[in-house]
């Protein structure tokens, strides 16, 4: 129990977790956050329902990834947490002891990946005690620790270990789903293609199970998305299941939600400043008129928010064909946008595939003669394109803002500069693979094993 005397914290001080076996570790107090986290990977729930406990890695010391630990815990809860990204994530909640400046406390701590964070332990304000005093402009009040406490321990050789990998999709044999299979099975890894729409839940608290075929699913280590428009919001509560039993989802229902939803989509790239084509939308009809013109006037391009590979895209060329347009999918109780027409660009965008942040491949559509759009499945053809440096730096934040890890960023080239056209969650790999020569389903499987940490332990000769 803490002791009658207030301790006094900085913004960031040294704790230990021994009963984790963990004697050092820095943590960021922040009185900000309600709640507090520990940097974990590799989680794998085990045990029975009714005792629930969870085995995890951690890497205590940021700078040296081969310091690895493997640390076990009861589970006391799951909970839905909010990132300061704004991104939730259904988090493992386990209970040890903290020990810092010589008090010991009970503390409560969700898990979570924080391998890109500079403290691998957030202490939040739920775990800090009221008579305590935190100084904000002061660091390490209490005595430090480093990480020499975990010199002679066993050291363990991290070796690879195969991932187990759910590629969700409905069409498994077509080139996309063919290309991930084939990439993850040379790297070792196990990868199974599911049905999305044949899935179903077993929605528990910590006991999240998706069935398929009469059984439950075993655990998977990640799960590829690839599902199509038709089943969008049943495939995003599959993956949100998935997610749900410690799965490691390569792009999240919530970025797929709000990729899919164009509208929605272009306001957050709006507010992030991301350079747009000028974009309109009304529900009244009574607005039409004004709504083609806030678009730029005629020629004007009509989207409707469910449109894929350019279906329900069309272009009206005149004010009165535009006007007529706009009605008729009112008529329909069509949900779309009316976006300017850039005719600069000639019928051509850039796809830039940007995997984990980073644009993997690039390629030139060109749409095929008299059509305006650019896509491969409407006769559009395809090269190998360099991206300018701010070209590759909108893709990326295109993709950042609406939290995608695999993402297929369509831009126009314009005199005033790159505009983001579409951001696809699903981005096909034929077009850009063929174009480009470059193996990209190889590099999205890279990029999983990086976020995941496929590393098990083996013990060193003796």
């Amino acid at each position: 129990m803490p002791n009658s005397m207030p301790l006094q914290l900085g913004w960031e001080e040294w704790l230990s977790l021994n009963d984790l076996g963990l004697p050092a570790i820095k943590a960021k107090i922040d009185t900000g956050a309600k709640t507090s986290a520990l940097h974990a990977s590799v989680i794998e729930p085990f045990g029975p329902a009714h005792a629930p406990q969870v085995r995890f890695l951690i890497q205590p010391d940021p700078g040296d990834p081969s310091l690895e630990i493997t640390c076990s815990a009861p589970v006391v809860d799951r909970r839905e947490v909010t990132s300061s990204n704004g991104e939730r994530e259904l988090r493992y909640v386990i209970e040890t002891r903290a020990e810092i400046g010589g008090v010991e406390w009970p503390i409560q701590l969700t898990l979570s990946n924080r391998e890109t964070m500079a403290y691998r332990m957030l202490l939040g304000r739920t775990a800090i005690q009221p008579s305590w005093v935190i100084d904000p402009n002061a660091s390490f009040l209490q005595p430090q620790l480093g990480y020499q406490a975990y010199q002679g321990l066993p050291r363990r050789k991290p070796v690879k270990r195969p991932l187990r990998i759910a590629l969700l999709t409905r069409e498994p044999k077509n080139y996309s789903s063919r290309r991930l299979i084939e990439a993850a099975e040379a790297r070792g890894h196990v990868i199974e293609a599911i049905d999305t729409a044949r899935c179903y839940m077993r929605i528990g608290t910590v006991d999240a199970e998706v069935h398929y075929d009469g059984n439950a699913l075993p655990r998977y280590d990640a799960v590829i998305p690839r599902i199509g428009a038709t089943i969008t919001d049943y495939g995003m509560a599959v993956l949100r299941q998935f997610s749900n039993t410690g799965a490691y989802c390569l792009n999240t229902a919530g970025a797929i939600g709000r990729s899919r939803d164009k509208l929605l989509a272009h306001q957050l790239l709006a507010r992030a400043r991301v350079p747009m084509p000028i974009t309109a939308f009304a529900h009244s009809p009574k607005d039409t008129k004004g709504l083609v013109a806030v678009a730029g006037g005629a020629p004007v391009v009509l989207k409707l928010l469910s449109s894929t590979q350019g279906k329900g895209v069309l272009l009206a060329e005149s004010r009165k064909a535009a006007e007529r347009l706009v009605d008729a999918f009112r008529g329909l109780d069509a949900n779309f946008l009316v976006q300017e027409f850039v005719e600069e660009a000639g019928g051509a965008d850039i796809r830039a595939f940007v995997v984990g942040n980073k644009v993997v491949g690039a390629m030139k559509r060109q749409a095929a003669k008299g059509e305006f759009r650019s896509n491969l499945h409407r006769g559009g053809t395809a090269s190998a394109a360099k991206l300018t440096s701010d070209e590759r730096d909108i893709a990326r934040e295109a993709a950042k803002v609406l939290g995608l890890q695999i993402a297929g960023v369509d831009l126009l080239q314009t005199a005033s500069g790159p505009k983001v056209l579409e951001v696809n969650s699903s981005p096909g790999l034929r077009g850009i693979e063929a174009a480009t020569e470059k193996d990209i389903a190889s590099r999205i499987i890279e990029h999983l094993e990086t976020v995941v940490r496929p590393l098990a332990r083996q013990r060193e000769p003796l």
